[in-house]
């Protein structure tokens, strides 16, 4: 498939921040589109004050900000509500995607999204639209059945409340995994729209080791699918074979499939935007 067929997928595409990564995001404006989703995480190394800048950087250079909510790092509902209300009174509260997040132990009350959204406390603050976690290539610790139910749970949980919601993936290097699992989401009755989440242009072995710690594939099949060698650990891969094969398929591509392309970007946000702006200028 010709490049401009991969374009196709990168329209409307949303990045992914940290707290950390403020002027990472100045530096880089100008290669993102004015109203580009920017995710911002939540980390353990993190606090609200610095989530809140962050979001509120993200407004002011003319994104749309999509504050992460961490279930097991939440230590208590008054956490959980001082978060949502600085969120909403700086104007960044629309949207939010509400993961389980990394800790084995919950710190509070909320030991998955699921319980977080059940809450009913999201649209208090003016919540309008959740995005909830997908895993197109599984999850190390969480069975595969166990997630169908908990997906199909949240969103019907979100659309029993009036809310919107979308599905952003873990990252994935397997475009025909991908597709059959989009299938799947669909079967389940999930029809919000799927942010497929794959890494910007990265460092191979900083690729490999986040792959491992989520599970995902070994390193020869991701060097396989994903276009590299395993021989240059040194060098640097990037997403182009990957949303090229996922191109590659009218399910994807149609006006009605919903999929979109998720950037982790892994601190690298302008040269993420500016391979996007490359790759569809090549087109």
């Amino acid at each position: 498939m010709e490049a401009s067929t991969a374009t196709n997928v990168l329209d409307d595409f949303s990045l992914e921040m940290t707290g950390k990564d403020v002027p990472g995001l100045q530096q880089a404006a100008h290669a993102i589109p004015q109203g580009t989703r920017v995710n911002i995480t939540f980390l353990g190394n993190e606090n609200l004050e610095m989530r809140l800048e962050a979001a509120k950087e993200v407004l002011e250079l003319g994104f749309v900000p999509v504050p992460h909510i961490s279930a097991r790092r939440l230590k208590s509902e008054t956490e959980l509500r001082e978060f949502l209300d600085a969120l909403q009174q700086a104007g960044a509260s629309d949207r939010v995607f509400v993961v389980g997040g990394d800790p084995a132990t919950p710190e509070g009350p909320y030991p998955d999204s699921l319980s977080v959204i059940r809450t009913g406390i999201l649209q208090e603050y003016g919540v309008a639209e959740v995005g909830i976690a997908g895993y197109p290539e599984g999850h190390p610790d969480i069975s595969t059945q166990t997630l169908w139910e908990h997906m199909s749970a949240k969103s019907a949980s979100l659309t029993e409340q009036g809310l919107g919601q979308v599905v952003l993936t873990q990252f994935a290097f397997d475009a025909e995994a991908v597709v059959a699992w989009v299938h799947e989401v669909r079967g389940h009755g999930v029809e919000a729209d799927i942010r497929i989440g794959t890494p910007g242009p990265a460092g191979i072995k900083r690729l490999l080791g986040y792959a491992r710690r989520f599970g995902v594939g070994t390193s020869a099949g991701i060097a396989k699918k994903y276009g590299f060698s395993l021989t240059n650990l040194l060098g640097t891969a990037g997403p182009d074979r990957f949303l090229t094969d996922l191109s590659s398929y009218e399910s994807i591509t149609s006006a009605t499939s919903g999929v979109k392309t998720h950037f982790y970007t892994f601190g690298g946000l302008a040269a993420t935007a500016e391979w996007v702006q490359d790759f569809t200028t090549q087109a």
